[in-house]
């Protein structure tokens, strides 16, 4: 079924073939902490270390900062459940402090429902467990984690994110053996309860994982150092591309509201076509097909896939390169172990070279493994050979720390990166590489996000800015394509920057991306003749 637009989100798309889910218990997380599905509620869970993991009555057991309380509607089970409302520089998070043994392994769960809520533990002495979702509707979350030769407890902690309005917690589990040593109360979060004002904040875009996010107040400045020698840097020139390049989505499938188009109809100003999406392959984790939709071939009057394939070839010679684009609002495409990244590495190779795409972009919004996408992804670089475009479009918050998921990925395939479009809408406001609180549409918050990545370790040349192509596209974010200019004339120049300038000219940011094509042409094509003039023009 198609998505209609009267619920904006990200990068929207019709379902594609998934295995069978609950609706509304679709749990998002980072890839990488072992997150599963429960069709069974919390309760049923046996060995629950925690206390009071149904916030029954009161939030006894648990330490929260900012606005928390014990409410009895909604709930997931039971008489109660948590409600917490972060602030400008408070996530609203609730901690617990729980006694564990050494080199055991623990599942920790929790019910949860509203924008960006987070569960994880800290202090295992290995890995730890982070996840997140962000729905109106009661999910699990859930994750695994074995804890070090030396831990004795750990930390297990809820919260939400700056600025974000309430989210609920209900059904909190960790499961397995309990210790035997009585957890400090010191070892409660270091969250600080009474931060001081965001706009005096210490940067922490580098220092703070994102799913445990401490308030800037307390953060150690790292944003302020020389800026990065590679700002001159001409990124990967094998691939074909123009220093600067201008992206866009383009939609297989039918988004009801927004013009159709066929490939052949995307407008001239994009240099990047990412084609949305490929599909899952339900019996085989990992694995990735590809078909032109039938709604859309109908919509357009007998769209072929001979038609498509003709058009792909006409727009390369054209010099623009066509990607295919992996994942989406509802893309279901996990890669968590070798198996699945092998499958990933094979079918999406067999669909390059089935159609001629010119390699993949990465939209994965359900949650992301840095390490096995990440071999995935140079497996299929080496497969396909120097001209393998890769391109990502992460959330806001996926690359708002290096030590997020998103991120990691991004430095990962840094090798064969071509660049990030970061997605910078549907996000709230969000601190900036000084520390400071920025509110998405505006230019300050675009320019402040690219600092923080550029800082994190990417290149200039692989950092594009993101943004939707209408008010429509998007539930937040949406710039007149003038800011979008004026950001990356102030990326590059120093130039019509906001109250945020930048510390650095990085001339070599590589241009900007939208979502998408089709959106553009119900604008009147305002960001394809406003954007592509001026980023072709960039020195």
């Amino acid at each position: 079924m198609a998505r209609t637009l009267n619920r904006p989100a990200s990068h929207k798309r019709r379902r594609g073939p998934v295995p069978a889910l609950a609706a509304g218990a679709t749990a998002l997380a980072l890839a990488g902490t072992g997150l599963a599905l429960f069709a069974g509620g919390a309760n049923a869970a046996a060995g629950n270390l925690v206390a009071n993991g149904g916030f029954d009555g009161s939030l006894g057991g648990w330490t929260c900062t900012g606005s928390a309380s014990a409410v009895t509607t909604p709930v997931h089970s039971g008489s109660g459940a948590l409600q917490a409302t972060p602030g400008a520089a408070d996530t609203a998070e609730c901690t617990q402090t729980i006694s564990v043994l050494p080199n055991t392994s623990y599942t920790l769960s929790a019910w949860v429902q509203g924008p960006y809520v987070y569960l994880g533990a800290r202090g295992t002495g290995g890995t730890d467990p982070s996840s997140w979702s962000n729905q109106n509707s009661w999910n699990q979350l859930s994750s695994t984690f074995t804890t070090g030769a030396s831990a004795r407890s750990v930390t297990v902690y809820l919260h939400g994110w700056y600025g974000q309005s309430a989210y609920l917690a209900d059904d909190v589990v960790l499961s397995g053996p309990g210790g035997t040593s009585t957890p400090s109360p010191t070892a409660t979060p270091t969250v600080t309860p009474t931060p001081t004002p965001t706009a005096t904040a210490t940067p922490t875009a580098t220092t703070t994982p994102t799913a445990t996010a401490t308030p800037t107040a307390t953060a150690t400045p790292t944003q302020t150092a020389t800026p990065t020698p590679t700002a001159t840097s001409t990124g990967n020139p094998t691939t074909g591309l123009p220093k600067h390049v201008v992206t866009g989505y383009w939609h297989n499938f039918d988004n009801k509201g927004n013009n159709l188009q066929k490939l052949s109809d995307v407008q001239s100003a994009y240099d990047i076509i990412a084609v949305s999406f490929a599909d899952s392959v339900a019996s085989r984790p990992g694995a990735i097909t590809f078909k032109l939709d039938a709604e859309l071939s109908a919509g357009l009057g007998g769209y072929t896939d001979a038609q498509f394939r003709a058009d792909v070839k006409a727009k390369q010679a054209a010099g623009k390169k066509v990607i295919l684009s992996i994942g989406g609002q509802n893309g279901a495409i996990s890669v968590n172990d070798a198996a699945a990244a092998q499958a990933f590495t094979d079918t999406a190779y067999a669909v390059i070279k089935d159609y001629g795409f010119d390699g993949i972009d990465i939209d994965l919004e359900n949650g992301v493994n840095p390490t096995q996408m990440g071999n995935a992804l140079h497996s299929l670089q080496s497969k396909v050979g120097p001209g393998f475009v890769l391109t990502m479009a992460p959330e806001t918050i996926g690359m708002y720390s290096t030590a997020g998921a998103y991120f990691q990925l991004a430095l990962n395939t840094k090798d064969i990166l071509t660049v990030v479009n970061t997605q910078f809408y549907n996000s709230g406001g969000m601190n900036g590489c000084d520390g400071k609180v920025y509110t998405q549409g505006t230019i300050d918050f675009i320019t402040s996000q690219v600092c923080t990545q550029i800082q994190g370790g990417l290149r200039p040349d692989q950092v594009g800015i993101g943004v939707p192509a209408s008010s429509k596209a998007a539930g937040g974010g949406y710039v007149a394509p003038s800011v979008v200019n004026n950001a990356l004339d102030c990326l590059a120049t120093g130039k019509n920057c906001g109250s945020f300038v930048p510390p650095a000219k990085w001339p070599t940011i590589r241009g900007a991306m939208t979502w998408s094509t089709n959106w553009d042409s119900v604008n009147g094509n305002s960001f394809s003749n406003t954007v592509g003039p001026f980023v072709h023009q960039m020195p």
